[in-house]
């Protein structure tokens, strides 16, 4: 199989380049390094079934020498937390629209990275693909990522009932790893990981009760990638994610890092930032989900603990700092 992936340097990008050029497809990769990292695709530029292509989504000639089977749209803008709500919006909008017009074109399908936040606010637990997706208000800017996610969504299904557009559509659960981004942008795992290594406090938004289910990076590009190879994700939704044990709360999460790299006998640093701090904010207490359907249909199960996945994090991200 012919697959292209757009983001291909960032975190998810990389690593599922990697397992698929082990499961013998071939991959074309884009990527503009805005929030990639050359290193993350720095093992596979020399193998002969990996196409690099340097540029900006937004300029749709990037796209017309290549023609694939499937695309997988994993270039995005995250949550304005430090940033614009208005290019996230855009640039979600305009990348998507590319890569559907291209599709279209030459009858290939597209896999989604949509986001366990469309869900939002529901407190009605776990989300299932059939939740409800429940925003706050718009003047939040906090909620243009799920907005811009949700049209994506829209747009794509539109798209399949006006011109038969194939696509299957994921939404991850707290993914991390090794290409992780150090910055939020990764997570609040890399950040704890990095302050941890250099004995710094542990800086915890709002109470850190709000809670996570975090996913180790190979389980989910093993979800990703049995979407893409298997016909029974055609048109479909999936949410790929972990186990409901896995869940834990963002204070809690913070003091096992810190554990993990200063010892168990170790006393945190922890630093509270109120969510002021960052204007109208918001954000989700919850975030548990139902993998039912995907290990159903699929066969997909994640097979790392958070322990053993955050483990060979602290040792990729040590490498990387001190290196």
């Amino acid at each position: 199989m012919n697959v292209l992936i757009t983001g291909i340097a960032g975190f998810i990008g990389s690593n599922l380049a990697k397992l698929l050029l082990d499961q013998g497809c071939v991959i074309y990769g884009i990527d503009n390094f805005s929030y990639g990292f050359e290193r993350n695709i720095s093992n596979l530029i020399n193998n002969k079934k990996f196409h690099f292509i340097k540029g900006d989504l937004a300029d749709p000639s990037l796209l017309k020498n290549t023609h694939v089977d499937v695309i997988v749209h994993l270039a995005s803008q995250k949550i304005p937390r430090y940033t614009s709500a208005l290019r996230t919006l855009d640039e979600n909008y305009l990348m998507l629209r590319n890569i559907v017009d291209k599709c279209l074109k030459d009858k290939s399908r597209i896999v989604f990275a949509s986001t366990s936040d469309v869900y939002g606010k529901n407190e009605k637990l776990p989300f299932h693909e059939e939740s409800d997706l429940v925003l706050g208000p718009t003047d939040v800017k906090r909620w243009a990522y799920a907005c811009s996610k949700i049209h994506g969504e829209q747009y794509i299904i539109a798209n399949y009932d006006e011109f038969g557009l194939d696509y299957t559509i994921t939404r991850f659960f707290g993914s991390y790893g090794p290409n992780q981004n150090l910055t939020w942008w990764g997570g609040p795992q890399s950040v704890f990981i990095s302050k941890a290594l250099n004995n710094e406090p542990i800086e915890i938004h709002g109470n850190g009760l709000q809670s996570r289910t975090f996913t180790f990076i190979d389980d989910t590009v093993d979800g990703l990638s049995k979407v893409i190879l298997n016909e029974m994700a055609v048109n479909e939704v999936f949410n790929i994610g972990s186990n409901i044990e896995s869940d834990i709360s963002i204070l809690e999460l913070g003091k096992l890092i810190w554990q993990l790299i200063q010892g168990e006998d170790s006393v945190p640093l922890l630093k509270f930032i109120p969510y002021s701090d960052f204007g109208k904010y918001e954000d989700v207490q919850k975030r548990i989900p139902d993998i039912s359907k995907i290990t159903r249909l699929l066969g997909f199960q994640p097979l790392h603990s958070l322990k053993e996945g955050l483990l060979k994090t602290i040792t990729w991200q040590r490498e990387i700092i001190y290196s």
